[in-house]
């Protein structure tokens, strides 16, 4: 069985393609800022937030070493993250990535916070193409995850099947808390 990393990326591929745009709410150690900027090529771009400049230096890093140059860093609120994505962008969006949590190898008492990630996956939706996607990787282990956690998947089964198809996926390992993977299409419509 594959991780839900893996399977998010997996699903995402089946929409990007060369010259898309993307978005990764949550750059952490760039892992999914470059997986997003090799799909949507040199003609694409990608922009990535994080609050934590360690994340941003991360990533930054991460995407010079493959020697990629389109993608916008961004140190700022995912809550805010519409403010920062060109006007010509908006609601041409193939794929926006959340994964939740504390960066890894970081202050584990930095964590997203709920407020914040549900006004970023609001804007998200209204940013994405139709049949877009958006992909939420929720951790429960942390302080505040559960609650978070929660409040997604809650936010997430209350769209109108109408103009979003949600579904969910959980981690197959033996534990209390095991990741959640929400995986949002926008519909045609």
């Amino acid at each position: 069985m594959k991780n839900l990393t893996t399977q998010c990326h997996d699903v995402c591929q089946t929409v990007l393609q060369r010259g898309d745009i993307a978005i990764d709410a949550t750059a952490g150690n760039g892992h999914d800022t470059l997986f997003l900027a090799r799909q949507v090529g040199p003609q694409g771009v990608v922009y990535s937030f994080d609050l934590q400049l360690s994340a941003i230096e991360a990533t930054a890093k991460r995407v010079e070493q493959a020697g990629i140059n389109n993608v916008t860093l961004l140190q700022e609120d995912h809550a805010c993250l519409q403010d920062f994505v060109l006007k010509k962008h908006r609601g041409r969006v193939a794929v926006v990535m959340f994964n939740l949590g504390y960066l890894p190898g970081g202050d584990k008492s930095l964590v997203t916070q709920e407020h914040s990630t549900l006004s970023a996956i609001k804007q998200s939706l209204e940013l994405l193409r139709p049949e877009g996607l958006l992909t939420v990787l929720a951790y429960t282990g942390h302080a505040g995850g559960k609650e978070e956690t929660n409040a997604v998947r809650h936010f997430l089964e209350n769209l109108s099947d109408e103009y979003f198809k949600v579904t969910r996926m959980t981690a197959q390992k033996e534990s209390l808390s095991p990741p959640q993977l929400f995986v949002v299409r926008k519909s045609l419509l």
